[in-house]
């Protein structure tokens, strides 16, 4: 990693040329990572400092002072030179130019600079074109299907623009932010090969904009991919790889990606939330849930990956937290994607479906490709039992995203509720592939493979092994192992598992029906092997409660006290 001064000034001077090419969300995003690398002392006072040291669990899980300032023995870093620019003082031209694209005045920004050769002229003219496209794309689409349908409507630009920035590449005449927008025209056509030679290209040549590595990022859908692409290494590859490998569900090294990177950038707020996503889909929702509350003491406002939030929220049924988090992204941006997903949320814990639906739909019609939006309306839809139109909504994200498991385990739920066990079964396997350590995802396909249609009982059974050793938060995998065993004969294993499970309920305190089944069995199966002083605590124990088990108890612990041909207790004295 460079030392923090030489990053500060790259990216303070990155920052000017994406703004004056009008990348402001690379802007944006490289300006976050500027003053994540040092607080300013005399705008924040230690008090109001949210990384002081010990301040939460996750901050000492990642403490800077723990972490290299160097890359580790045989790693170099280069230093990309900045590129000049074509003018000291631009034309004034691109000047009204870049005046009519801030007003989203696309065509007339395009006509403004059809004479000027500069290169930083020619790309915001082809970007400017571009962008004028998939606007009159998204006016089609609305106009031919509504919001939320699916439409033929194409981009009408990318033809002429595909040819006149190949030529330019070909002549040597294009810059990195030229390479950038031919890459994304590349992958809209479909051509990703070359789209990610030339996002490569782009990358290596001007390594800020982090627009290019996102774009480079969704080429890489294999691990085999993304270690075959020839990248130099300077710092922003760092970030590259570690969003890469979330992406590719490689959350351990993206984590200790991230954990190198605080090592320079240590008040980056997109480091703390990339690391929430990462801990998010390993279920450690307390630790998400402590980053995200950092998150917004640093910056009140924030709406970006508030959705998140939210879904923890809701799974942990946090219902005055979810309502203060709705009702605080409502007051700052309502018509956000991100917040009409947390009202929605918000709304579905209150159990009234049809209005969360609402917000869900609103979601799409800002960001008809917004994948949680879609998702959630599924599930919603479930909830309804209004099946085709789930179906219907999950099959619209694994479109968007063929590797979002929650949606194809929702269309595995959604055809099991239609008594459908081999389709469901199908979309179960699809979304255990891609998140093997849910155990959610192996109970529902061992239950799939229990039904009357299937019966495959051996196949359930490695399902609930899978499950078991997935940290099974619900302890269902236990309990369905114990039963299944029992059901086929195999008493011996049944009472392992029995066993673990009694175990799990004591350390949890938890009472119930398991725990009846799991000692009768135990009692039963320990009288039969003669280890009466094992079945006695057994039935000592169910003699505590008050149904048919009680009685049960009582005439185990009569036929052993007349097998060890001892003096009985009177067991119709044991406490009623």
């Amino acid at each position: 990693m460079g030392s923090k001064e030489s990053c500060r000034t790259e990216l303070r001077t990155a920052i000017r040329q994406l703004n004056d090419r009008c990348l402001y969300s690379a802007s944006k995003w490289a300006a976050e990572q500027l003053v994540g690398i040092e607080q300013d002392p005399a705008k924040f006072t230690p008090s109001h400092t949210r990384f002081q040291r010990g301040s939460s669990s996750i901050r000492r899980r990642f403490r800077t002072n723990e972490l290299p300032s160097t890359p580790t023995a045989g790693v170099s870093y280069i230093t990309t030179p900045v590129p000049e620019e074509d003018d000291l003082v631009d034309s004034d031209c691109y000047l009204l130019a870049k005046s009519y694209f801030d007003c989203r005045e696309y065509r007339r920004a395009a006509h403004a600079l059809r004479d000027q050769t500069g290169k930083k002229s020619v790309f915001l003219r082809c970007y400017a074109l571009y962008l004028a496209g998939e606007k009159r794309k998204e006016e089609e689409m609305i106009e031919l299907e509504g919001p939320l349908g699916k439409s033929d409507a194409v981009n009408h630009e990318l033809v002429s623009l595909e040819r006149e920035l190949s030529t330019y590449r070909k002549n040597g005449t294009i810059d990195p932010f030229g390479l950038y927008l031919y890459g994304v025209i590349l992958k809209e056509k479909g051509r990703e090969d070359l789209a990610r030679t030339v996002l490569v290209e782009s990358v290596n040549s001007y390594p800020w904009n982090w627009n290019a590595w996102s774009e480079l990022q969704s080429l890489c859908t294999t691990i085999d991919i993304l270690n075959n692409l020839n990248l130099k290494n300077h710092w922003m590859k760092d970030f590259f790889l570690a969003s890469a490998h979330q992406g590719l569900r490689m959350y351990s090294e993206s984590l200790s990606k991230y954990e190198y990177l605080q090592g320079t950038f240590p008040f980056s707020n997109y480091i703390q939330a990339q690391i929430a996503k990462a801990q998010y889909s390993l279920r450690e929702f307390e630790q998400v849930e402590v980053i995200f509350e950092e998150l917004l003491r640093n910056d009140p406002h924030r709406v970006e990956d508030m959705d998140m939030y939210s879904n923890v929220l809701y799974a942990k049924e946090s219902f005055s937290s979810l309502s203060y988090l709705a009702h605080r992204v409502f007051l700052t941006d309502k018509y956000r994607p991100e917040s009409c997903c947390i009202i929605g949320n918000y709304y579905s814990l209150k159990g009234q479906h049809e209005k969360s639906v609402v917000y869900f739909r609103r979601a799409l019609k800002l960001n008809k490709n917004y994948l949680s939006a879609w998702t959630l309306m599924g599930h919603e839809y479930v909830e309804m039992k209004n099946i085709p139109a789930a179906i219907d909504a999950y099959r619209r994200a694994v479109d968007i995203d063929p590797c979002d498991y929650r949606a194809w385990y929702g269309l595995g739920q959604a055809y099991e509720m239609m008594c459908m066990p081999f389709y469901a079964l199908y979309y179960f396997r699809k979304s255990v592939y891609l998140q093997p350590n849910d155990s959610r995802l192996w109970i529902a396909m061992a239950q799939c493979y229990e039904t009357e249609q299937l019966h495959m009982l051996e196949e359930a059974i490695k399902c609930y092994r899978r499950a078991a050793n997935c940290n099974d938060r619900e302890a269902i995998a236990l309990h369905q192992l114990a039963k299944l065993h029992n059901e086929l004969g195999r008493t011996e294993e049944a009472a392992f598992y029995y066993k673990r499970d009694l175990e799990r309920m004591e350390a949890e305190e938890r009472e119930g029906p398991n725990m009846v089944e799991a000692l009768l069995f135990l009692a039963t199966y320990c009288k039969a092997q003669k280890r009466f002083e094992e079945a006695e605590v057994y039935c000592t124990r169910l003699l505590d409660y008050t149904g048919p088990e009680k009685e049960t108890a009582k005439s185990l612990l009569r036929g052993m006290r007349a097998a060890q041909s001892l003096p009985s207790m009177d067991v119709e004295h044991f406490p009623p």
